[in-house]
């Protein structure tokens, strides 16, 4: 007779794995959970990253939307230096440059909209003739000169031709939200906008 035995076999109700198998699919598991962790961090740390440029950019935009508009729609610009409380054009035959500009948006020169860097907390700030508290608009500016009077090439002109371009210079030291500190040994370096607008011309 005959006789056969099972022993070595493995059935549907007898399978198992061994230490090895065991050991092999916890390495594959522990590689692709390590994997995905590193996916992760190093996704959150690129949204740390780009996170404070976004909102400069965002906060930037805000600001200067409103002065582009009125800059293109102006009937008369001037450039200057100013304040709260006074406004002094720059004159002829010197370099069109300062920490402010008066925009005029009819003939009406009792009417305007002044837009000045404030030295005392280092804000661009805008005003209307007339008004008693002036809005910021951006912070942390740590360059003095803000707009310039520019012809096509980006030069500085001299005096208040027609066709001139207004430059507007914004080098911040620091991001507002979030609070980001900039320069050596810090998250950035430098951070600058730079934009020109060209008033509308009148017929």
């Amino acid at each position: 007779m005959i006789v056969r035995h099972a022993i070595g076999r493995r059935g549907p109700f007898n399978a198992a794995f061994t230490l090895a198998e065991i050991m092999v699919s916890m390495a594959i598991l522990l590689i692709i959970v390590a994997i995905a962790l590193s996916c992760q961090m190093y996704g959150l740390r690129m949204f740390e990253f780009v996170k404070p440029k976004l909102s400069a950019s965002d906060d930037a935009r805000k600001a200067v939307g409103r002065l582009i508009q009125e800059v293109r729609c102006a009937n008369l610009i001037r450039v200057g230096n100013g304040s709260f409380t006074n406004f002094a054009e720059v004159p002829a035959n010197f370099p069109q440059s300062g920490n402010a500009i008066q925009v005029y948006p009819t003939s009406d020169t009792n009417t305007w909209v002044r837009y000045y860097r404030d030295g005392g907390d280092q804000t661009l700030k805008s005003m209307t003739s007339g008004g008693t508290t002036p809005i910021a608009l951006a912070y942390s500016i740590s360059n003095q000169v803000v707009f310039t009077s520019e012809d096509f090439t980006g030069r500085v002109l001299t005096n208040n031709q027609n066709n001139r371009v207004i430059g507007l210079n914004l080098e911040f030291y620091q991001l507002q939200y979030p609070k980001t500190a900039m320069g050596p040994g810090n998250f950035y370096d430098y951070y600058r906008l730079r934009t020109k607008i060209t008033r509308r011309t009148i017929m």
